[in-house]
């Protein structure tokens, strides 16, 4: 069973920064890829960012605004929002690629969410 639990989330006015973290817990063998996805309200759900081995891939929405980081160490990955947006009003989930123990292919897992809201 592997657990993904996401913290950070908020209220920020327009331009200000927020950051996200998450980390996984339970057994397994190895984390192949982690990342961020986001999901408006009557909007289907979209890649923000994600980070594997040795690269990273943002959304153009948020190229320059957002920094992904991760810490393999801790099986932990963290989403840097700056200038943030109205339009960057969502629902953000962290999402995993996980190998687990006598597996060869990963599975993918998903945090529960953590809001967050840009408005003044």
């Amino acid at each position: 069973q592997v657990q993904l639990v996401e913290s950070g989330g908020g209220l920020v006015q327009p331009g200000g920064s927020l950051r996200l973290s998450c980390a996984a817990s339970g057994s397994f063998r190895s984390i192949s890829a982690m990342g961020w996805y986001r999901q408006a309200p009557g909007k289907q759900r979209e890649l923000v960012a994600r980070a594997s081995s040795g690269s990273t891939n943002y959304a153009d929405s948020v190229k320059g605004r957002f920094t992904i980081s991760r810490d393999n160490t801790k099986n932990s990955v963290s989403l840097q929002m700056n200038s943030l947006k109205p339009e960057d009003t969502a629902v953000y989930y962290c999402n995993a690629d996980v190998y687990m123990y006598g597996s060869l292919v990963f599975a993918g897992y998903w945090g529960q969410g953590t809001q967050v809201t840009v408005s003044s």
